[in-house]
């Protein structure tokens, strides 16, 4: 019953807001996800930097939208929690809504 009630005041929250460039749905406790109606400008190509060391992975730079308009985070080096482990990068989503951003994370 809890899930249905919330999908529904997502779906009110998204039918209410379709004018707006920037819809907020909460989803949980601290989690928000940002629905933007215009679709993020492609990636800029970005030069690495050398390796700082072994351990180290590189994280893509990727758009974020904050006021009205896009900015690009530059990508960065940072070392890998464990031996092996491969970061995921983030990626904007196509949804019937709009783009909503996928967060990078470890594997």
């Amino acid at each position: 019953m809890k899930k249905i009630l919330g999908l529904i005041i997502i779906v009110g929250v998204l039918f209410s807001c379709v004018q707006r460039r920037v819809i907020v749905v909460k989803e949980g406790p601290g989690a928000d996800v940002v629905i933007v109606k215009e679709a993020p400008p492609a990636p800029k190509i970005e030069i690495r930097p050398p390796r700082p060391g072994k351990r180290y992975v590189w994280i893509p730079g990727h758009w974020i939208y904050r006021n009205g308009e896009w900015i690009w985070v530059p990508g960065k080096w940072v070392k890998a929690p464990r031996r092996g482990a491969i970061w995921v990068p983030g990626k904007w989503v196509k949804t019937p809504h709009g783009w909503k951003w996928v967060p990078g994370h470890w594997r």
